[in-house]
């Protein structure tokens, strides 16, 4: 009998016998060449992307101290024109300091100051007249940089107070104490503008005068007003409050306005705080409904043209 051992050794080389004939039939050399073929072509996948990042990667090395040097480069031009560029006008600096150091604001809404910038914008830098020397006396300064502003005011307390707290550097605050009628307005005050007193001094096609504005029998007729008043051609005329003979003057000066070099004759009247029926009715009488451009909240503006010169005699009121 076969003893196991050699049962198993039989066994085994009948496998192998069977595997090397498979393989013989399997491992043509058209494979062998083909196998050698993809194992080739796989090499020089592999080696031309480890290429790739080589080359890539390299430049960003080498380029680091370099943009670094040309930020650093950057950063010192920038810090040298500094110096060189257009600083902030001082009375734009000079508001922005007020505002921000007493917790004073200007008391007017969003639209209303927008309505009054939007104005200043269109003829700024220009004569600009403001009756009352308020919180928003630093705004109408700012919005008017390189124009002339003019302060008129009946406290004269106020004026040397604000004189004393003007921000050194900011130029000079030019701002003087008159006297005109600020008591509340009454029917007989209103009824004023149909006086031949006040309307043909308001109306009079003649220069600005202390004849002319101060010295008629109008009840409304200003005292003191200073030379400056009568030396410009107010493009702009700002009444923070509309007392009465803050409203009278300004119509006096809009009508009496002298065309400028560029044609222009129209006068931008803004008045603040009109507040109530009685004010209301004041304000649109004396300078006039038909004049109206704009209403925003409290505020209106008129759009006064120049009587001045007028040989049709232009009436009070279109």
């Amino acid at each position: 009998m076969t003893s196991p051992m050699l049962a198993r050794k039989a066994k085994l080389k009948t496998h192998l016998v069977s595997a090397k004939a498979k393989l013989k039939l399997h491992v043509t050399p058209r494979r062998v060449v083909l196998l050698a073929a993809a194992a080739f072509s796989a090499f020089l996948i592999l080696s031309t992307i480890r290429t790739l990042h080589l080359h890539h990667s390299a430049p960003r090395r080498a380029a680091t101290a370099p943009a670094a040097v040309v930020r650093h480069t950057q950063h010192q031009k920038q810090g040298e024109e500094c110096g060189k560029a257009a600083a902030v006008p001082a009375p734009v600096a000079a508001a922005l300091v007020h505002y921000a150091t007493t917790g004073e604001t200007p008391r007017q809404t969003e639209a209303e100051a927008g309505a009054a910038a939007r104005v200043l914008a269109a003829r700024a830098p220009c004569n600009l007249l403001v009756f009352g020397l308020g919180p928003a006396a630093a705004l109408w300064a700012a919005l008017n940089h390189g124009g002339r502003t003019l302060f008129l005011d009946t406290n004269a307390d106020g004026i040397a107070a604000a004189r004393a707290a003007h921000p050194a550097g900011a130029g000079e605050l030019h701002a003087h104490p008159v006297a005109f009628r600020t008591a509340a307005i009454t029917d007989e005050l209103l009824a004023l503008r149909n006086s031949s007193d006040c309307a043909a001094a308001a109306s009079a096609a003649k220069p600005l005068s202390p004849e002319h504005v101060e010295r008629p029998a109008c009840a409304l007729a200003p005292r003191g007003l200073p030379a400056a008043f009568y030396e410009a051609e107010w493009d702009v005329i700002v009444v923070e409050t509309p007392v009465p003979g803050a409203i009278y003057t300004a119509a006096v000066a809009a009508r009496a306005r002298r065309p400028g070099t560029t044609g222009e004759t129209t006068t931008d009247v803004l008045v603040h705080g009109v507040d109530g029926a009685a004010e209301e009715g004041f304000v649109r009488a004396f300078l006039c409904e038909g004049y109206v451009k704009e209403e925003a909240g409290r505020l209106r503006h008129f759009a006064i043209p120049s009587h001045r010169d007028d040989k049709e005699a232009m009436p009070f009121c279109p």
